[in-house]
């Protein structure tokens, strides 16, 4: 009998780990929504959803909420990154920069201090009906879940149609301008047409993050959206209870379709331009006119994109902030609170993302050198199986564990496994697996395969090549993945709320959450937000320093080559 390779059984181990915390668990989710108690199969399940108005009403909620946010995303992020692409004014760089900043923060800590400002008592409506009588509902009800969404998310569209913009070639600009094209007809007819893959794929990542978002519909009490009814279900009911898992489902099936569709529209199509020399579009000054314009739209976004950061500081350091503008007073006792009662949540976040993203790097390396350097069978399986977690929610993945490893014991003990800190450790880890792969890819692709066979022609074998070569120079990459991973698991919310057991467990996510159920913490929830925030602040600085550092190094040792 012929043994197994060395690369054979490394990908034998990752596929044996991905299917026991991805396939598994998830394919457990779809048995027990298809299945009755006997275990036969069975749609009656669906049928009973689509019967109880309660359920239909939250799928549409969910279903508009989600399409709304898109389309809500799109008006703020397009003209954005139009303006800061196609015309020369200062500080473009900065607004793009500022453009992504909501990213670090999680969207139910924003929708706390958005409620402060926006809300029915909050600053610009109290200010509004002081001055002129009027007032402006934008949190209310599925309003403000959607006004939170879209101030959140739009930065996927953004960053994505900053991209695609610039690889237009110019070319196609001035033949349009040649022939007469100008204004909005430019605009809609050849350079809109030309980024819309990123604009596409920004559009789906919108979409399928408030399709399954839980923390900010549970934030602003919209309980009658999908994420919260299976939450609700599976808190409040039980884990035995259908229900929780066919809404699961759902989620599970319009995230994929989400992506399917984006895929499908650009499909049969071509958007490749041959750029000639690095043209792209060329920029043109504004007008004294445009200008005004310009500016005041783009002061007008970035004043709504910084405002939940702003709210949350603020409320930080407020001793008393209720029917006011502003904090009738401020303190730090809020931050002392947050260091006396919750330093576990603060060391249990280090714990379990560092693990998380040490294991991501683990298997986005391994992953990443079995498809570019070796010829396993069904290796580009691997890829796909990380790649999907991307389409699995937090909730729905901590719904399958539940269901997986009930009445599992830890070995040698009589503690539950579902009961451990484990399995939230896990579930950050298969969620943010796919940004540390691509981290991991991307810094393989860049290693020159003729530096590894120098090493092996020198005598080192495959292992002592990977150990001495490979992974210095990945090194950048790896630690961009890691950096990755850890930032984005420390404001995962979903998943932390369904396999938190008890109090000493949580992280600072859950933490927040806690605190914001109750307007005296929400002081100290705000503290520990900010702290949050300034942890992801650093780590993405950090992941770009590391980024941008490895590209430097990597063209030293081309050129050494």
């Amino acid at each position: 009998m012929q043994r197994l390779g060395g690369p054979a059984l490394a990908a034998l181990a990752i596929l044996g780990f991905l299917g026991l915390f991805l396939l598994v668990p998830i394919a457990m989710v779809f048995f027990t929504a298809f299945s009755d108690a006997q275990g036969h199969a069975t749609l009656g399940h669906f049928a009973v959803f689509f019967q109880q108005p309660l359920m239909l009403e939250s799928f549409y909620n969910s279903l508009y909420v989600a399409l709304s946010s898109s389309l809500a995303a799109a008006l703020i992020a397009v003209p954005l990154a139009y303006l800061t692409v196609r015309f020369q004014f200062r500080g473009a760089l900065l607004i793009q920069t500022l453009g992504v900043l909501p990213l670090i923060m999680p969207p139910f800590v924003g929708a706390v201090a958005l409620q402060l400002i926006f809300g029915r008592s909050g600053s610009v409506n109290l200010l509004l009906d002081d001055w002129f009588g009027v007032t402006i509902p934008l949190m209310e009800g599925l309003n403000g879940v959607i006004f939170v969404e879209a101030l959140h998310y739009f930065p996927f569209i953004l960053m994505n149609l900053t991209i695609s913009l610039r690889n237009i070639d110019g070319a196609m600009e001035e033949a349009a301008l040649n022939l007469g094209a100008r204004g909005w007809r430019l605009f809609s007819r050849i350079i809109f047409p030309l980024a819309l893959p990123g604009f596409v794929a920004g559009v789906a990542l919108v979409f399928v993050k408030v399709f399954d978002d839980l923390g900010t519909p549970l934030v602003l009490g919209a309980t009658n959206m999908l994420a919260p009814q299976a939450y609700l279900r599976m808190t409040q009911v039980g884990t035995d209870d259908p229900m929780g898992y066919v809404i699961s489902v759902m989620m599970i099936v319009f995230s994929i379709f989400a992506m399917w569709l984006s895929a499908r529209v650009l499909k049969g199509r071509d958007y490749s331009t041959l750029q000639k020399g690095g043209s792209a579009l060329q920029q043109r000054a504004l007008s004294k006119g445009e200008s005004i314009l310009a500016y005041g739209w783009i002061g007008l976004i970035m004043l709504l994109v910084l405002s939940p950061h702003i709210g949350v500081l603020l409320l930080s350091f407020a001793s008393i902030w209720s029917f006011a503008p502003l904090p009738d007073g401020y303190t730090f006792a809020h931050y002392a609170t947050v260091f006396e009662q919750s330093p576990g949540m603060i060391s249990n976040t280090l714990l379990y993302c560092g693990l998380a993203a040490g294991i991501d790097v683990v298997l986005g390396t391994g992953i990443a050198y079995l498809i570019l350097r070796t010829k396993v069978v069904g290796r580009q399986w691997l890829d796909w199986m990380a790649s999907a977690a991307l389409a699995i929610p937090g909730l729905v993945l901590a719904i399958g564990y539940l269901r997986t490893f009930r009445g599992v014991l830890v070995p040698g003990t009589d503690i539950l496994f579902t009961a451990t800190w484990f399995l939230i450790m896990i579930a950050y880890a298969i969620r943010r697996l796919p940004y540390a792969l691509r981290s991991c890819m991307a810094a393989l692709q860049q290693l020159h395969q003729s530096l590894e066979e120098a090493a092996e022609s020198m005598g080192a074998t495959r292992l002592r090549t990977i150990r001495r070569v490979v992974i210095p120079l990945m090194a950048g990459g790896m630690l961009a993945g890691f950096v990755t991973s850890f930032i984005t698991a420390a404001v995962e919310l979903s998943a932390t709320m369904m396999l938190v057991t008890k109090e000493s467990q949580a992280p600072m996510s859950y933490g927040i959450y806690l605190y914001m159920q109750s307007t005296s913490g929400r002081g100290p929830g705000a503290a520990l937000g900010v702290l949050a925030i300034l942890a992801v602040a650093l780590g993405t600085f950090a992941s770009h320093w590391l980024v941008s550092r490895h590209q430097r190094l990597t063209q030293l040792h081309r050129r050494e080559a």
